[in-house]
């Protein structure tokens, strides 16, 4: 992930003092804001040595450096002590003076102690710094490219497995036409669900070709996903993979809308070479190069969602089947919107608007099924163990307002008259809930042996990914052992954790 900066201009003092927030703090004694060990400095998040051919920085960092020295005044503190005591760094006044860099992140912190000596609030301070305006939305995008809490919620729970499995079972109702088999997974993740959905597909069809797109946002992800398809393209020889980072809507047809992302788009045709899951092993691990170079994201400053810096489009093949798999190979500005099956298993945040949740995502997905394809969606319920315990933390919390019913009479709306081609499924709950768990041994969840802190860990970190908590409050209910007894007293009840999430489907009906 690209970490957001504010780099500091050597304005002269005036400058800075004519935009910096006035802080006015009392002579009382100094309030420590407790951190937790996941508070601690980043050593990413401040730069020293910074490159002088970089363009001129913005004014902002300056602003903050005032901040901190009006405070330092007016407390009556070290530079070194506040760095010390604010973010955990004593090196941070002296790395901001000599033109380092610090994250946006950083600021917040900064700005919530300031505001806890009794300086000015956090609002006030943030108003002078532009940059943070734009960033708003900064903490969601962060939360969901963490790699260790992502992978470790993937890892320690059974959701990937079940939504695949359930998949599975949706595409058996499809009726695929000739030439290929067309599945699209609409946030492909790390491919963990993917990988078993090709397993499966292949299993049913052992000699159809295969056309399946991922999509997927995360450089990360995208070598994840890479790392599982060695064996699926030896298993299955016929069999077209493309990986893209672009919005829904244009990843159906591969085809950026405006014509200057269009032009820019970069789109790599990789042929592998061999027979051997060894073989396309070592060719898909050298594009990790080229990932680096080139796929990456930033945050949009319309809607604070994360969004391709290059629109990118990768395309896998075996080169020995290159003959056959030819007319399912897609070109730029060419290629078909015709799925048998799309998966849209959380393909928004929780707090995301029905507008953009039916809008941008659903309704653009669903108009890339050919007739008697389907759409499978995932998304959060609540109501589970996994929320009772994020709601002992945060009472009243509940990012889950939109449910499946929701979502289909919001895309049926906007597909407006074209919406009698398509049938929308309405599920009760005991068709359309299902309920996976937190992987647990047995003899952890004994009310008379002690509780590993791997599984507490492991339990707090998937409630509360699961309920989208930001980081800043996280770290502020970690900052005391109380997480820590609330999670292994909702283990204990109920020998484990049980989350549930809700699907729904869309179909284009049958044209015969």
């Amino acid at each position: 992930m690209r970490t957001t900066v504010i780099g500091v201009n050597r304005l002269s003092h005036s400058v800075r003092e004519r935009r910096a927030a006035q802080v006015c703090c009392p002579s009382s004694p100094i309030i420590r804001e407790p951190f937790s060990d996941m508070d601690v400095l980043d050593p990413q998040e401040v730069h020293d040595s910074p490159d002088p051919a970089r363009p001129e920085p913005s004014q902002d960092a300056a602003v903050l450096l005032e901040q901190i020295e009006q405070a330092c005044r007016h407390l009556k503190m070290a530079q070194s002590t506040f760095g010390r005591l604010a973010v955990n760094d004593g090196k941070l006044v002296t790395r901001l003076q000599q033109g380092g860099r610090v994250t946006l992140t950083t600021v917040e912190r900064v700005h919530r102690f300031i505001e806890a000596q009794g300086g000015s609030p956090m609002d006030t301070l943030r108003s002078a710094i532009r940059g943070l305006n734009v960033a708003a939305a900064a903490p969601d995008f962060r939360f969901f490219d963490n790699r260790q809490k992502y992978l470790m919620f993937v890892n320690t729970t059974s959701e990937k497995r079940l939504i695949a499995d359930r998949a599975l079972r949706v595409m058996e109702e499809t009726q695929p036409q000739s030439p290929a088999l067309r599945v699209m997974d609409a946030g492909a993740g790390d491919g963990t669900a993917l990988a078993r959905i090709m397993r499966g597909m292949h299993r049913r069809h052992p000699h159809a070709p295969f056309y399946v797109v991922a999509k997927e946002i995360s450089m990360e992800n995208v070598r994840l996903i890479l790392e599982k398809m060695a064996d699926r393209l030896q298993e299955h020889p016929a069999t077209v993979l493309v990986i893209t980072n672009l919005k829904f809507s244009e990843a159906l047809r591969m085809k950026p809308h405006p014509p200057s992302a269009a032009s820019s788009m970069i789109w790599h045709e990789q042929a592998l070479d061999g027979n051997s899951a060894g073989d396309f092993e070592e060719q898909i691990a050298e594009l990790d190069p080229w990932l680096a170079q080139y796929w990456s994201a930033r945050i949009s400053t319309g809607s604070g969602n994360p969004v391709y810096r290059t629109p990118m489009v990768l395309v896998l093949y075996r080169r020995d089947h290159r003959f056959a798999l030819e007319p399912l190979l897609p070109r730029r500005g060419v290629a078909r919107a015709d799925f048998d099956f799309i998966l849209a298993s959380h393909p928004y945040r929780a707090r995301a608007s029905l507008d953009f949740k039916a809008g941008d995502v659903m309704t653009s997905l669903v108009r890339g099924l050919r007739a008697n394809g389907r759409l499978l969606g995932v998304q959060a319920y609540g109501r589970d163990d996994a929320m009772e315990l994020v709601q002992r933390i945060w009472p009243g919390e509940n990012p889950f307002m939109a449910g499946r019913e929701d979502i289909l009479a919001r895309v049926e709306q906007n597909l407006g008259a074209s919406a009698q081609d398509f049938e929308f499924h309405h599920q009760p709950d005991e068709e359309a809930v299902f309920t996976y768990s937190l992987r647990a041994m047995l003899t952890e969840l004994d009310p008379h042996v002690p509780m590993g802190g791997s599984t507490i860990l492991a339990a707090w970190n998937a409630a509360t990914y699961m309920a989208q908590i930001e980081d800043d409050r996280l770290a502020q209910a970690m900052t005391t052992d109380g997480y820590r007894q609330s999670t292994r007293e909702i283990l204990l009840k109920h020998q484990g954790l049980a989350f549930r999430n809700e699907t729904f489907v869309i179909s284009r009906r049958a044209t015969w």
